[in-house]
């Protein structure tokens, strides 16, 4: 079965002129199934948010390939990546990432109007598909931590994409409920069979994936079954 997911040899200069030191990725070689739940673990500059950045299509390899769904991200060019963020793409960021001036609901609502298939009722039940049934009015400032994040979670899926991209999704929250999200944000995946990578220092992720994997220097070293990681 082709993976949903697939690098190859992938690299990531900053300094062209210092070579290999400045490499945020080298040769970083990936394969992920359709539906899957992948953790990725790494401290700060490790190149996780690189590869997710790649992974999207927001930033451009050194080297290597990015495949996505069977497609050479390089190929589609940059208003086919565009689409392709748009429609077949989610993402969740630690800091929320809402616009400030609109409501819950209409956060949620544009995510559907820029994949060109606006609907007003697959908005409001995205919102109560996350527990903010009645919250939809409410603008970001409005809201807890924990709810921002179930907006941003609701945003992501509302389009039913094939990827959910997840950089650091509990960074800014307590422990209760960056458990509470983690167990929202994989248990719509798995009902919706969406892929979802979450990239994160918390070992507390690692009790939603099916698959563990660790990035030293740039470097995917490291895989195990999800459960097993030890930080």
């Amino acid at each position: 079965m082709q993976p949903v997911i697939r690098t190859i040899d992938l690299w990531k200069r900053y300094n062209q002129t210092e070579g290999n030191n400045s490499a945020a990725l080298r040769g970083a070689n990936l394969r992920i199934a359709a539906g899957e739940a992948v953790a990725l673990y790494g401290k700060s500059g490790s190149g996780k948010t690189t590869l997710l950045n790649l992974l999207a299509g927001l930033d451009h390899p050194t080297q290597g390939r990015v495949e996505v769904e069977g497609r050479d991200l390089q190929s589609l060019g940059e208003e086919g990546r565009t689409l392709l963020r748009r429609q077949r793409l989610g993402f969740v960021f630690q800091f929320f990432n809402l616009l400030p001036t609109l409501t819950a609901f209409e956060n949620v609502f544009l995510s559907l109007e820029l994949a060109g298939k606006p609907d007003m009722e697959a908005a409001r039940e995205a919102l109560r598909l996350v527990g903010l049934d009645g919250k939809g009015q409410r603008f970001p400032h409005e809201l807890s931590g924990g709810e921002q994040q179930r907006v941003a979670i609701a945003r992501a899926l509302v389009k039913e994409p094939a990827i959910i991209l997840a950089d650091e999704p509990t960074g800014n929250l307590d422990t209760r409920t960056g458990e509470l999200v983690l167990d929202l944000l994989a248990s719509q995946c798995r009902r919706r069979s969406t892929t979802l990578i979450m990239a994160t220092h918390s070992p507390l992720t690692s009790r939603f994936a099916d698959r563990l994997l660790r990035m030293v220097d740039g470097v995917v070293v490291e895989e195990a079954r999800g459960g097993e990681y030890q930080p």
